[in-house]
């Protein structure tokens, strides 16, 4: 469905422009979204950064989300965490742990600066592409405390239930493809390589 990375931000960014122009404030959901949200905020002659947020893992099952987790510690647990084996002390366990990872990453991140304050900014949120949508969910709930103008979450691709889900947390969701077949996100992409925290803080240090 789409060559890349930067081959799905194009398309995204295309069908972004109306935003071109209004100061937008791009920001990725790390780390993969990272170098897509950067294209898109030079296309858009926008603001780039990232917005922290984790995944909580189902146990045994650590690619599988059951909730996440926002940098304020808000976190959003789905409706079948329990009978993924979510217990409440494991929750709290998983919180704990990611938690940890988003001090971490900010550290890491944005040592030199703080995060670019999202109030009264068009914000788009940028993710290479949902699957249970739980950190798209934090990502946002965590930006509408800071009281955007509007608030848009922008990915390539998702399942249409997901969509659902996160469109009561956005005023504007823009996917360009949600096939009925889903199975993961890389699969829509013939070059879906992982990316690393060297390649986000380069790109953060280029953008600041």
């Amino acid at each position: 469905m789409f060559r890349d990375r930067d081959d799905a931000a194009k398309q995204l960014a295309d069908k972004l422009m109306q935003y071109q122009g209004k100061n937008p404030l791009i920001l990725a959901i790390p780390r993969g979204s990272v170098p897509m949200a950067k294209l898109i905020a030079d296309r858009l002659d926008g603001d780039f950064d990232v917005v922290l947020v984790r995944k909580l893992r189902a146990p045994f099952h650590p690619e599988f989300a059951i909730g996440s987790v926002d940098e304020s510690g808000w976190s959003f647990i789905a409706d079948y965490a329990a009978a993924a084996g979510g217990t409440p002390d494991y929750i709290a366990s998983e919180k704990r742990l990611q938690m940890e990872t988003i001090r971490q990453r900010r550290a890491q991140y944005t040592p030199i600066r703080p995060p670019i304050d999202p109030s009264n900014r068009i914000v788009i949120v940028i993710d290479d592409g949902l699957a249970t949508g739980s950190t798209m969910i934090s990502a946002l709930h965590s930006l509408r405390a800071r009281h955007p103008e509007k608030l848009i979450c922008a990915v390539p691709v998702s399942p249409p239930d997901t969509l659902i889900k996160v469109q009561q947390y956005a005023d504007e969701v823009i996917c360009l493809e949600a096939p009925e077949h889903f199975q993961a996100v890389g699969q829509f992409y013939a070059d879906f390589p992982q990316i690393e925290d060297e390649e986000v803080i380069a790109i953060l240090k280029d953008s600041a």
